[in-house]
């Protein structure tokens, strides 16, 4: 499939199973995964189905990671990580937004070849806006290429968001407070990508949620990599991970991260 086969695929999809949902989920709709607040919903499940299968249709050597089907087989991770050809998939990504009616909610998915991402996109369906990445080929919204103006030189004028609530409000050295995300990865690397915030940092590190947007943010100049300082990829294993506009302030981030609110 070529590039933008597989956005009309991300958006057929939402415009199938996902959009007619939006602010219309029955109870019986949601439900938990491994725990309470894990949310999922009949929309997540039945779009991962419709994606996965067309991906799996087209390339059937390569490997699918989704988010649903991860849930029920946590092996599959491994798999995915020794594939030569995969794909990750996030049907919704941002279900307690979906859930509570809000519109900052993505379809995202990205291509991996020994081990490097090729392609990715996001959808936002709400706000009817693609974003699409080819590496080496830059970051374009709707069709049109994202350059990124440069970050705030100094530090206290940073804008750093992160996605791990008790940490909101937390001063990295000279950068804060911390704020929150759009508790959506499919929100957040775009806002970072397009000067909306400069930092973002991630408790969680699930390859669906950050292989698209990590490709993203390189083909704009920033730079994702993990808590410990290292280049972030689809294979990495991190603790956390941190992306940045530039690399001063990954490193600057990265500098302080222990101050941040446990």
């Amino acid at each position: 499939m070529d590039t933008d086969a597989v956005l009309t695929l991300l958006q057929e999809t939402a415009e199938t199973v996902i959009n007619p949902r939006f602010r219309a989920l029955a109870e019986g709709d949601i439900s938990s995964k491994t725990h309470p607040g894990d949310l999922v919903t009949v929309a997540d499940r039945e779009a991962e189905v419709l994606i996965a299968r067309a991906l799996r249709a087209a390339y059937p050597q390569a490997m699918v990671l989704g988010e649903e089907e991860y849930a029920g087989d946590a092996r599959l991770l491994d798999a995915f990580r020794a594939a030569d050809h995969a794909f990750t998939v996030d049907p919704v990504d941002g279900t307690r937004n979906f859930v509570h009616g809000s519109p900052d909610h993505a379809v995202m998915a990205a291509e991996v070849v020994a081990g490097q991402t090729v392609r990715a996109w996001i959808w936002q369906p709400q706000h009817e806006v693609a974003y699409v990445a080819e590496r080496g080929s830059g970051l374009w919204r709707d069709g049109v290429q994202v350059r990124r103006a440069a970050a705030p030189e100094a530090p206290e004028d940073l804008d750093v968001r992160t996605s791990t609530r008790r940490s909101v409000g937390t001063m990295l050295g000279p950068v804060g407070p911390v704020g929150l995300t759009w508790v959506s990865c499919g929100i957040d690397y775009p806002q970072l990508a397009t000067g909306g915030c400069d930092g973002l940092v991630y408790g969680g590190t699930m390859p669906w949620d950050h292989v698209p947007g990590a490709l993203m943010i390189e083909e704009v100049g920033g730079v994702v990599g993990t808590t410990d300082g290292e280049v972030y990829g689809p294979r990495s294993r991190p603790r956390g991970i941190v992306a940045a506009a530039d690399e001063r302030v990954y490193r600057l981030l990265v500098e302080h991260l222990g101050e941040m609110r446990a």
